[in-house]
């Protein structure tokens, strides 16, 4: 019994789980739709008996109707790559009649079940996907559901459709640009080995710089901007005249500090960052140059993808590259024209 004394709802999990099929296959068993064996169709049914479970509009509906709404679950809380995502998908489906359903679960697996589960019970047409790392998986299973589900900017299964930024070709473009502009000695101030996202991006810079490549690791900080200049203006090596940063706020540290030390940004070091975080770039002193991952564009190639998956249109699994875009401000020199 419930806290106001109601009995809990049977849920189709419960039903799935009863039966020992997946939640797709209990779906089409109450709906008589799919392929399966007579048996298994009646082992759902006599599960969904027992269970005191009535087919009601999600049952009936799931796999014919449409409710014009796509659900958007993500780990990242506080919003800083979903937000932009979301504006995406929304600005890609809000001509479709199609609304977005948005929930985040921290880390939680249990509220990860409880939010799908909530977004399945309001018949969603499908699911987005998001998180806080390219590199890690929400923890909650989002396969087997009979619904599409689409991953853009977090790890996805084999044969999902994931959605990702071109750090690659982004980062290629922010140190390409800074050799450009004359500078020879260009370090690059990024966070942590254990993201992945850090390997790509000091692979990239590494290609382009050469031998004289330079790596500092450390946290995602302005703190660790601070001590990064610290590190590289001790000693007798010679100083850079180009950083390249593996966030905004690493970036915003680092021109601080050169400030500090009586460096003049840009004319004697040129620094770009990476997400393009406007809040951080803008309010920067020098404005901060920064690699903008083009996340709302992530988020609309992601919001019409699972459109059309819940149309009933074919469309091939697999990671799909977006590319990033520099944007050009004074942190770094030169001009985007």
């Amino acid at each position: 019994m419930s806290a106001g004394g109601k009995t809990a709802r049977t849920r189709i999990y419960d039903v799935a789980t009863a039966a020992g099929v997946s939640i797709a296959t209990a779906s089409k068993a109450l709906n008589d739709t799919g392929r399966m064996t007579a048996e298994t169709r009646e082992r759902v049914k006599r599960a969904a008996s027992a269970l005191g479970f009535r087919p009601n509009a999600f049952a009936r509906g799931l796999l014919s109707k449409r409710s014009f709404t796509i659900g958007l679950l993500t780990n990242d809380t506080y919003g800083r790559f979903t937000l932009p995502l979301m504006a995406g998908i929304s600005e890609a489906l809000v001509d479709r009649g199609v609304s977005v359903f948005l929930c985040t679960i921290e880390d939680d697996p249990e509220l990860g079940k409880v939010h799908v589960d909530a977004m399945l019970d309001k018949q969603v047409d499908g699911i987005i996907a998001s998180g806080k790392r390219v590199d890690r998986r929400l923890p909650v299973d989002l396969t087997h559901l009979p619904v599409p589900v689409v991953y853009a900017f977090t790890d996805g299964p084999d044969d999902a459709v994931t959605f990702v930024s071109d750090d690659a070709q982004g980062t290629r473009e922010a140190v390409q640009w800074m050799a450009g502009l004359g500078r020879q000695r260009i370090v690059h101030v990024t966070g942590p080995t254990t993201f992945a996202s850090v390997k790509v991006r000091a692979q990239a810079y590494a290609e382009v710089v050469g031998g004289e490549a330079e790596i500092l690791h450390g946290k995602w900080s302005e703190q660790w901007g601070h001590e990064a200049v610290a590190q590289l203006w001790s000693g007798e090596r010679p100083r850079p005249d180009g950083i390249f940063c593996g966030n905004d706020q690493i970036a915003r540290g680092v021109v601080d500090a050169l400030r500090e030390r009586g460096s003049n940004v840009p004319k004697d070091v040129s620094v770009v960052g990476f997400d393009n975080w406007e809040i951080v770039a803008a309010a920067t002193r020098p404005p901060l140059t920064s690699v903008d991952m083009n996340l709302k564009t992530l988020g609309k190639q992601a919001g019409l993808t699972v459109l059309a998956m819940a149309e009933g249109m074919p469309v091939e699994p697999g990671i799909r590259k977006l590319p990033c875009q520099l944007v050009v401000r004074q942190s770094c020199g030169g001009s985007a024209g």
